[in-house]
């Protein structure tokens, strides 16, 4: 368990790095690749909901403080992604191929609502249409594509759970 922190701390602290120095360079139609939250979502599917909502906390940490944002946002905002998807993770077959897929999409555009909420209600100038209609389309793409590398990376990364821990069955 300790390794697993160390690596979810070390992988997610590069994607932060990446993400603040090389990737917010990229705009294209105002659309950027979000690396950390592709890698939240793989380590989330991967490890559960405390993991992820632990990993997406720290994560966001780094990216607020590095970019000199609202201290709490990214963070706030990457917590319950990766509870979410922890939990998502936990309940469906986490070899099933769409799984991540699935996650990324579902995930970047609550990302992208829910940062337009927050903006709006700290009274930080945000456009909806640019948001939502002009820059979605592109992070999407751009995370889909990011999807199955970073996917296949954490799945390295992190080995299935101990056969003690096993998946939610539902009922019905």
């Amino acid at each position: 368990m300790i390794a697993d922190i160390a690596k979810g701390a070390g992988v997610l602290f590069v994607a932060a790095i990446l993400q603040v120095t090389l990737l917010s360079q990229i705009d294209v139609f105002y659309g950027a690749p979000d690396l950390v939250l592709v890698t939240l979502v793989a380590v989330a599917l991967l490890r559960g909901t405390i993991f992820g909502a632990a990993a997406g906390f720290g994560a966001g940490l780094v990216v607020d403080t590095a970019t000199l944002q609202t201290l709490g946002v990214t963070s706030l905002l990457l917590t319950i992604s990766g509870y979410w998807i922890g939990r998502y993770g936990e309940t469906t077959g986490r070899d099933r191929t769409h799984a991540p897929f699935l996650s990324v999409a579902v995930v970047t555009l609550l990302y992208s609502f829910g940062a337009l909420v927050l903006h709006y209600m700290l009274g930080d100038p945000a456009s909806a249409s640019r948001v939502l209609l002009d820059a979605f389309p592109f992070e999407l793409i751009f995370n889909l594509i990011l999807t199955l590398p970073v996917y296949a990376l954490c799945r390295r990364l992190f080995r299935p759970p101990p056969s003690g821990l096993e998946e939610v069955q539902l009922l019905g």
